[in-house]
């Protein structure tokens, strides 16, 4: 297989011209789905630091781009939603969102911001000795006994390259699955959208989990189902951290 794919395949997440040019740099199997945007893209193509490939590998070998706490040097390597992304050349950080018609769009942030990552729990484990292992949606694992259930959101801290003292992976905020705390749709035909839930019906037999939100912008009511919803926090300033600027 090769590191190129078509423009025309290319997801539509991704928000790229498709006839500019033949082919666009693949994504890497990696921590999200296909449908995660190539470091490259988002640099060249999506960001405008760069001109060309070659441009996004000197950047990228410079170690002059750090993602989730960690200096990144492939440009196939996919990053997704609630990724934080820093630039320290450019003293910039940013969030990888979805705006409100799925495209993946990056928010600038704060130095301060960029220490921590929200991270949904998408089942828990017991392992050895009778611990408990916190699976996360982007397929990181961590052991806790804090309280969290799944499809909880937790906000972890990210650690540090230069500084093996500051902790990686430490709970520092839970946002639990209930009625009154906000949360964002990640699927469906609502995807995109933030907003209160008001409500959380279980359904018989093998039917989703309906989840019923309340739009903080103008009120109105949607439904999505349980597996589509990502918790952003108890309050809606706390929501707005997480929010895209739409």
């Amino acid at each position: 297989m090769g590191d190129h794919q078509k423009r025309l395949t290319a997801p539509e997440p991704w928000g790229i011209a498709k006839k500019e040019y033949k082919f666009i740099t693949k994504t890497a199997p990696g921590a999200h789905n296909t449908q995660a945007l190539p470091l490259a893209v988002w640099v060249r193509d999506q960001m405008g630091f760069a001109r060309t490939l070659k441009e996004v590998k000197k950047i990228l070998n410079d170690r002059q781009v750090i993602v989730n706490g960690r200096v990144c040097k492939d440009p196939r390597s996919g990053i997704g939603l609630f990724d934080v992304v820093s630039m320290p050349a450019l003293n910039k950080h940013f969030l990888i969102l979805r705006d409100n018609k799925g495209k993946i769009v990056a928010k600038e942030i704060p130095p301060e911001q960029a220490h921590t990552r929200l991270c949904k729990v998408k089942s828990k484990t017991v392992v050895r000795d009778g611990k408990v292992q916190l699976n996360l949606r982007d397929g990181a694992n961590l052991l806790s006994d804090a309280p969290v259930n799944p499809h909880d959101s937790i906000v972890v801290t990210l650690g540090s390259e230069t500084d093996p003292s500051v902790p990686r992976f430490t709970i520092v905020e839970h946002y639990p699955m209930s009625t009154g705390n906000y949360a964002m749709v990640i699927g469906g035909r609502h995807r995109g959208r933030m907003g209160k839930i008001v409500a959380i019906e279980q359904q018989s037999g093998n039917n989703p989990t309906r989840v019923l939100f309340e739009d903080g912008k103008d009120g109105t009511q949607f439904e999505t189902i349980q597996r589509y919803v990502f918790m952003i926090g108890t309050t809606a300033e706390a929501a707005s951290r997480w929010g895209s600027e739409r």
